[in-house]
Order: C-alpha cells, then sequence, then structure tokens
C-alpha cells in the first residue's frame, strides 16, 4: 500500500494535528487504515486497534493485513502509531485499552469508531432476493454485533476521556449518507447496521454540543479497500484495469481519500458546523480541497444518486 501523506506544506511534527491523540477503533484494513495512516500524516499519534495481527487471524480471515503493519504506516507517514490488539466486543478489553491511553498520553482529542468485518456476512445474500426471515438470522445478528455494538462499547467507555478537554472529535464510519440509505439496502441486517452510526452521531452529537465536542457520520464512496481489489484481482497500482468489468469502479476511491477526510475535519477549528451530522468524503472535499492519490475529488454518491439511480446522461469523469 501506498504510505501517502496529507496535502499542505506541513506534514508529520509540523502538521496541523501535531500533538493531538487519536484512537481509530478497526484500523487493520480499508477505510480504517486510510484514516488512520493520514491522521499520522497530519502529525497525530494514532492507537490502532483491531482483531488480526502476525500472530493471530481474526474470522474475517485475511492474514495479509494487521495492525502492526497500520502502525508502521502511521509512523512512516509522519505520526506515531501504536497497535493494540482489541476485540470491540470484548469490553474488558476497550476498557484497559482507554486506561492505557490514559496513562500514556493523559488525553484522547479523536475517537474514530469504524469497526466493521461484516462483509462476509452478507456476501451470499445480496443480490439474492431472499427476505429478512429468509437468511441466517446468526449472520445477522453478528453483523449488528460488529457494526453497531462495538460503536456503542468503544464510545461509553472512551468517551469520558474525550470530553476531559472541550473540542473532541467523534467520528462515526458508515457505507452511505443518510439521503442514499433512505433507499433499501438490499438486506435487513445490513441496512440497520450501516443506518445505526448516522443516528448515532447526530444523538453523540446532542450529548456532545454543551462539552465543546463534535460528533459526526462520515462515509466514503466506492471505496477501493483491499478486500475489494482482490475481488477484481488489481492492485492500488492499476486499479482502473477493473473499470472493464464494474464501469462504476471509475468512481472509486481510495482509503486515503477518506482519511483525508478526517484530517480535515480534525484540523478544523470551526468543525462544529457539522456536528450530528451524515458526511462524505466527496462532499467534504469540495469543502475542505483535499484531493485522492491521483490527484482527482472523485465524489462517488453523487454519480450514483444523479446517475445510477438518478438517470442522468453523464460521463463518470464528470465526478472525479
Amino acid at each position: 500500500m501506498h504510505v501517502a501523506t496529507t496535502q499542505g506544506t506541513r506534514s508529520g511534527a509540523d502538521g496541523p494535528l501535531a500533538g493531538t491523540i487519536a484512537l481509530v477503533a478497526g484500523a487493520t484494513r480499508g477505510a480504517g487504515r486510510g484514516i488512520a495512516v493520514e491522521l499520522g500524516a497530519a502529525g497525530a499519534t494514532v492507537y490502532v486497534t483491531g482483531r488480526t495481527t502476525r500472530e493471530r487471524i481474526s474470522e474475517v480471515g485475511r492474514s495479509t493485513e494487521t495492525i502492526e503493519q497500520t502502525a508502521e504506516l502511521v509512523t512512516a507517514a509522519g505520526g506515531t502509531g501504536i497497535a493494540v490488539r482489541v476485540d470491540h466486543l470484548e469490553r474488558e478489553e476497550v476498557r484497559a485499552l482507554v486506561e492505557r491511553i490514559d496513562r500514556e498520553q493523559g488525553r484522547l482529542d479523536i475517537l474514530v469508531n469504524n469497526v466493521w468485518g461484516g462483509e462476509r456476512l452478507i456476501a451470499a445474500d445480496l443480490g439474492s432476493g431472499r427476505k429478512s426471515w429468509e437468511v441466517d438470522l446468526e449472520s445477522g445478528l453478528r453483523m449488528l454485533r460488529l457494526g453497531v455494538e462495538t460503536h456503542l462499547v468503544t464510545s461509553y467507555h472512551a468517551l469520558p476521556l474525550l470530553t476531559r478537554r472541550p473540542g473532541g472529535l467523534v467520528v462515526e464510519v458508515t457505507d452511505g449518507t443518510a439521503e442514499f440509505n433512505r433507499r433499501y439496502r438490499e438486506h435487513l441486517f445490513f441496512d440497520l447496521t450501516k443506518n445505526a452510526p448516522i443516528r448515532m452521531a447526530f444523538g453523540l452529537g446532542e450529548e456532545l454540543r454543551d462539552l465543546g465536542g463534535t460528533a459526526v457520520c462520515l462515509t466514503p464512496g466506492f471505496l477501493r479497500s483491499e478486500e475489494m481489489l482482490d475481488h477484481f484481482g488489481v492492485r492500488e497500482e492499476n486499479w482502473r484495469d477493473a473499470v472493464k468489468a464494474m464501469p462504476h469502479f471509475a468512481v472509486a476511491e481510495s482509503p486515503h481519500y477518506v482519511g483525508r477526510a478526517v484530517a480535515a475535519l480534525a484540523a478544523d477549528p470551526d468543525r462544529a458546523r457539522w456536528n450530528g451530522r451524515s458526511l462524505s468524503s466527496g462532499a467534504l472535499a469540495k469543502v475542505y480541497g483535499f484531493t485522492d492519490l491521483d490527484g482527482s475529488r472523485p465524489d462517488g454518491f453523487a454519480y450514483f444518486e444523479e446517475v445510477v439511480f438518478g438517470g442522468k446522461q453523464a460521463d463518470v469523469s464528470e465526478y472525479r
């Protein structure tokens, strides 16, 4: 994976987030890894958590990405990466993590709730037309636990530390903006799992408002995660080769793009204007001016809203 830094004249120790302490829960791969690396590129110390280490693989079954790798990428980008194996369904592990951050840093400025790992639980059902009572119940409930309960457990334990100082930022990561997710997401459990963080950000925004904190829900567009690249048989260097098989992939974005969105939010002294809102990487790029690795500004959700579902006649190049 590329190690790219945030855009601007400063990075690392001189970056806008120098001295900032962040926790990215679910940073083994994908959006979580991209967010952690870009926070590091802006100078932050980033605790990265997940269940896959070099010695132990999670139920996701991917040994090619580990939390140690993510921490190393954060450090290589200019920050300080600290890997901690945590199962965010295990409350004592989360409590111990937060106690460690408090002991070592005495503060927490950014919390990113990105735990997911449910792709395998939905793959067989998407496009099948199965009703909610026809899918595997245990898989559906596991999906809710991974994508919703983990976020709640982590917030419960981390927010007392984050709110010790005013100005804390909570980012709930999901799939889909509030507008896009008004459509049914084909699978009831998936629909619930991906809509819950939107409401969580709204509720946490209300609770953090009088404490000087900000909570948002953020979604990447069509994400070129490691798993998605593997699905199409390409790598980041030649990802455009997959457009032949999937034309919509032309609007895909790297994990660094959503990472730059989080870094821009964290560095914005006026970020409270976004409190409680549902945001996307593409929309924030237009506000903050950051780009993806290739210098483009893909806006996946605008493309799907206007072209794929809206019927607008437009070339995908108009959306990046």
